[in-house]
Parts: C-alpha cells; structure tokens; sequence
C-alpha cells in the first residue's frame, strides 16, 4: 500500500510574491512562518514512525535481529537512522526561529521522551558492535554533528541538556572520523550519501560553530589533501540516474570554505571555469515517479545544487549570477514536496530547508 505523509497542499501560495520559476531573474524565496509549518509537518510527522524502516546493520548473529526502536531508541523513526537525525534537525532548526510551532509544548515533551542517558547507550552499544563500527560512515555523522551543533546554539533552556546527553555518541563519531580521514587515500565522489566533500562541508560548520580548532583544523587539511589538486572538471556528466547531491558543486563549496578568496578564485577557475560565465545555465532535473525512493532524488539534487551555488556566490561576489540558477532549482523542487509519497516526503524536508536557510548565510 503506498504511504503518504501530511499533505503539504497549499505550498505553492509562497510563491505568489515570485515570479516564475521559468523567468531567469528570480527572487529569493522567504522562509516564513506559513512555509515553515508545512515543512515542520514532514518529520514531526515520521520521527515517531518506525516503519517501513531501511535498518543498513550487518547482522553477525541472529541474536542481532530486533526491531528498528530496539536498536536506536532514539533515532528509529522517518525510514532510516540519517533521517530520524536530520529530522530532528529540522524541527530544532525550525523551532529555534519560529517557537510558535511548538505552542503546545509536545515536541518538547518528545525530545525530552527520547534524549536520555539510557537511549543514548543503547545508540552508542549499536555503533560499537564490531560488525557496524562503520556505521552511516560519514553522512549520517555529519548529520548528528549538525543536530548537536543546533541543539548548542538554542537559547532554550532545555536544549543544552539534550546537546550534553548527546555528547558521548557526538565524541564517538568525531574520533571514527578522525581515524578514517587519514586512512582516506581517494575522495569518494559518489552523488549519494557516500560523498565526502557533502560530509566534510557539514562536519566543517559544525567544528566551527563549537570552537572545535582541534577537528576543525583536520577536516581542512583533509579537505585540501583530497581536493585541491582537482581541475577540469565537467558538469556535463552530472547528474547520474538517482543522485541527491552534486559531486562538482559540492567539492566547489568546500573549498570555499577552506582557502581566502584569493586562493579560492584560482582553483575555482581552474576546476570549474564555467561558473565565470554570465549566461551559465544548468537546468533542475526532473523526477518521473515520486514513489520511487531511488527516482525521487534527484528533486534532492535541486536543493542541494542551489544551496551549493548560494554558497559559491557568497565566497566570490562576481559569480552572483548563481544566484539565479540556484533560486531556479529551489523553486522547482520546493513545489514538489507538497502531498509527497513517503518516499520523498521523509527525507526532502530537510533538504529544502538547509537550502532555504542557505540562501545568505553561507
């Protein structure tokens, strides 16, 4: 039976004050509070729900066949174990700007239901069983570095106790990290979850958004060991059937996090000399079957590229013609949550928002 998650109907209206996504000059689209609550509908609407549930282990035994919530307490819930983290990115992330979402006070009691000392071990005893050590290695990761990252920021009083009881499956990880980035001979430059330079972008905001010098100083060395020797690079073999995220861009905004503008501008020029011509073009993809959780990607692949030219822009004023085209994925892609299959509906949320949130802040 096909699942379907809260209908998002209504969407659409954001864009009235827009102009059409097949103009060229388009207008940055707001986060407001009506957009805001149909996003925030999408996982407060799946992290309580445990199935169907992609679980990823290797079983060593069959003592290691429990159910989804058994083994991550936690993060059971919105398919798979990177978006029960993700999602509760997005709630927090949304909550710390509109606190009206949670007016009831329920996603409170939630959080505090499910971030506790006791949930936390049994996550950690998960990532420690000797036949999973690498376990959602580094996407997922990534990803619980930025819930915690959100979690230290927010001014409530109840998040840094959550951000403390998270802190020991956060260390956990930033050491796997640590000792598998040396051993790292060659990026992986796949458009899914394997990529490096997504997870290295997000590891990096997160060390420098706690004043971790220690990490963050790895991640850039690693960063420019891996890719700053790259150049010629050609967008035109992108995207592949079910990407979610652009290996070209992605490399290209982290090394604008990584090298002064100087430096950024000549290895840009010699990676991607197409991004310093006014009439680039890169048109959003198109998804033929949204119940399809390969297909549906590549409406991810749109927000990704868009949060990723926002980014290129920021790093280098003269490339703001990228805002253009990065405004064009966004708006085409942000339509087709609304009423989403499952499939999509559980993870592309979140994707949106970090784009959204992305458009001046990177």
């Amino acid at each position: 039976m096909k699942l379907r998650h809260l209908s998002l109907v209504g969407i659409s209206l954001i864009f009235l004050a827009c102009d059409s996504p097949k103009k060229e000059n388009l207008k940055p689209i707001q986060l407001d509070l009506a957009q805001a609550k149909k996003i925030y509908q999408l996982p407060t609407g799946c992290f309580r729900v445990e199935y169907p549930n992609k679980l990823g282990q290797v079983l060593g035994s069959d003592r290691d066949l429990k159910s989804p919530k058994t083994l991550h307490p936690i993060f059971y819930g919105c398919f798979d174990w990177h978006s029960s983290v993700h999602g509760y990115w997005s709630m927090i992330r949304l909550l710390k700007q509109f606190p009206a979402l949670d007016n009831n006070n329920e996603l409170h009691k939630q959080l505090d239901a499910h971030i506790t000392a006791a949930n936390v071990a049994k996550e950690i005893a998960f990532f420690n069983d000797v036949n999973n050590l690498s376990f959602e290695r580094t996407y997922g990761w990534a990803w619980l570095f930025q819930l915690h990252g959100e979690l230290h920021s927010w001014e409530d009083p109840h998040a840094a106790r959550w951000a403390k009881t998270l802190q020991p499956l956060v260390d956990l990880l930033i050491q796997r990290y640590t000792e598998y980035l040396p051993k790292l001979v060659y990026p992986i430059r796949a458009g899914q979850h394997d990529n490096s330079a997504f997870s290295l972008n997000l590891s990096l905001d997160y060390a420098r958004l706690i004043n971790n010098k220690e990490f963050e100083d790895l991640l850039v060395k690693h960063a420019i060991r891996l890719f700053g020797d790259d150049q010629s690079y050609n967008l035109a073999f992108e995207p592949s059937g079910y990407d979610f995220l652009s290996p070209g861009l992605e490399e290209a905004l982290l090394l604008a996090k990584v090298y002064d503008k100087q430096q950024y501008e000549g290895w840009l020029k010699n990676f991607m000399p197409k991004l310093f011509e006014k009439d680039f073009k890169l048109e959003p993809t198109i998804v033929k079957d949204r119940t399809d959780g390969k297909l549906v990607h590549l409406d991810g692949l749109n927000f990704s590229r868009a949060t990723c030219l926002y980014g290129i822009a920021d790093a280098l004023p003269a490339l703001a013609h990228l805002r253009t085209t990065a405004n064009k994925h966004l708006a085409y892609s942000l339509k087709n949550i609304q009423d989403d299959d499952y499939m999509g509906s559980h993870w592309l949320g979140t994707f949106a928002l970090y784009s959204l949130i992305h458009q001046s802040t990177l």
